[in-house]
């Protein structure tokens, strides 16, 4: 046997490395941030189950002939969600409580909660509900302003409900793939997705209302679409930014809904997408008479080129900007008059038809007076009439008239108020079918109703 060969003053040792300490270091390397991330998050992810009535449809021949008219059936709806107080305040989306009837919320360690919805807004897609409890876990929250194109992102949610026989969070790790990403309204799509922030990261149905993470698991932003037309992920989701969903949380409990900011100005829409490109900005299609734009300088042919210091490319990253702020706030806008680069201040205000003041006809319809701002505001053709503010389900199915709708003429009597309205409906009681004519999207309509 060979003899290993020493040279002066050397010595040969033998190092032998304990089993204990190779464990340790391969421990060690599973404790990555992704794994720290989803543990710091997980106790405060719930999952929410839904119970809603909705109309039962014909599924073959048989059930035309049997199954009794407006006959509806009970269907279980589920999504996810997070706590955002320890008193339970939890938020997910509209789209997964929407009809609901009853709502469970149940927690990482099984327990459930009977949960109330404290305001849902349909536009921006977020819900607020409100569990009975105490000293619960909360989500750490962070900002989706930072966010790095290719940094880690988790999404946490409950993709099963309770179908895996327990409640423990499912999570899925991607990278953050584009922010700002606008996606194109729908037919039947009730929310605007603007300014979304998009990854990777699995994003099933029933992740839906659970929280997008960053890698040291705080809160940017709440899941909420997946582009697919199969239904499962396909590795393209979209994540609300958490700024935007704490902003509307905070009007929902404050004021029970949403506020929408209005500034006075229209901008040239989906049909514009050459203008867009070779303006650099958006052409002001109008301006609102009264409104927070005129007196700031804006007029109609100006080009925004910049709002809230967010570059403006197409007509949604304008309904992006509109979205995330609120009345009272205010907009510093950048734009093109002729050659000359300008800059204003314009003070966001509330909606002109929510200021207005509602007048009851009918005994429960509310209908407020068509003015410039009103007409600006709602895209009304008219220049006269009375927009149908608020209308019950019941006189919509009776009269055929439906919110927004403008009333134009009753009979042969022109209205160009409210009070018109009033008078008009008080003439026809009693006398006959009243023919009622009004616009409804740009285009002139009528029916035919009783007045009693």
């Amino acid at each position: 046997m060979r003899t290993p060969l020493l040279l002066a003053g050397m010595t040969l040792t033998t190092v032998a490395t304990a089993p204990h300490i190779l464990a340790q270091d391969a421990g060690r390397s599973r404790q990555t941030a992704i794994v720290t991330a989803a543990a710091r998050l997980a106790p405060a992810v719930v999952s929410v189950n839904v119970l809603r009535r909705e109309r039962r449809l014909a599924q073959d021949p048989f059930d035309l002939f049997f199954m009794p008219r407006g006959a509806e059936q009970v269907v279980e709806g589920y999504g996810s969600g997070f706590i955002i107080s320890p008193d339970g305040v939890v938020i997910t989306n509209q789209h997964v409580t929407q009809g609901a009837e009853q709502i469970v919320v149940t927690m990482r360690d099984g327990r459930d909660f009977a949960a109330k919805i404290l305001g849902e807004d349909p536009l921006t897609d977020i819900a607020v509900l409100k569990l009975d409890g105490a000293g619960l876990p909360t989500a750490p929250l962070g900002k989706s302003t930072d966010l790095l194109i290719g940094e880690w992102v988790v999404a946490v949610g409950n993709p099963f409900a309770y179908l895996l026989g327990n409640a423990e969070p499912t999570v899925t790790a991607g990278v953050v793939s584009a922010v700002g990403r606008n996606l194109l309204p729908s037919e039947g799509q009730s929310g605007i997705y603007v300014g979304m922030i998009q990854t990777d990261a699995a994003i099933n149905p029933g992740n839906s209302g659970g929280p997008l993470a960053n890698a040291v698991g705080e809160v940017v932003g709440v899941n909420s679409s997946i582009f697919t037309s199969s239904g499962g992920s396909v590795g393209i989701g979209f994540a609300i930014p958490i700024e935007r969903a704490l902003r509307v949380t905070d009007e929902l409990r404050r004021f029970g809904k949403v506020r929408r900011a209005w500034v006075g100005l229209e901008v040239a829409g989906a049909e514009d997408l050459r203008g867009w490109k070779r303006a650099g900005g958006l052409r002001v299609s109008q301006v609102a008479p009264g409104g927070p734009a005129g007196p700031a300088g804006v007029a109609p042919g100006d080009v925004l080129v910049s709002a809230g210091g967010r570059r403006l490319r197409t007509f949604l990253d304008w309904e992006a900007v509109l979205l995330d702020i609120g009345p009272g706030d205010t907009l510093t806008v950048s734009y093109r008059h002729g050659g000359e680069r300008r800059a204003a201040r314009l003070a966001v205000t509330d909606l002109p038809t929510t200021l207005a003041e509602k007048v009851a006809v009918l005994g429960g319809m509310k209908v407020v007076t068509v003015t410039a701002a009103v007409r600006a505001e709602r895209g009304i053709q008219s220049d006269h009439g009375a927009l149908i503010y608020d209308i019950p389900d019941e006189m919509q199915q009776a009269t055929g008239l439906r919110s927004g709708d403008v009333i134009l003429q009753i009979n042969r009597v022109r209205v160009s108020s409210v009070d018109d309205l009033r008078r008009a409906f008080a003439a026809a009681a009693g006398a006959g079918a009243a023919t009622v004519w009004f616009e409804r999207d740009g285009r002139l309509n009528r029916t035919a109703f009783y007045v009693r």
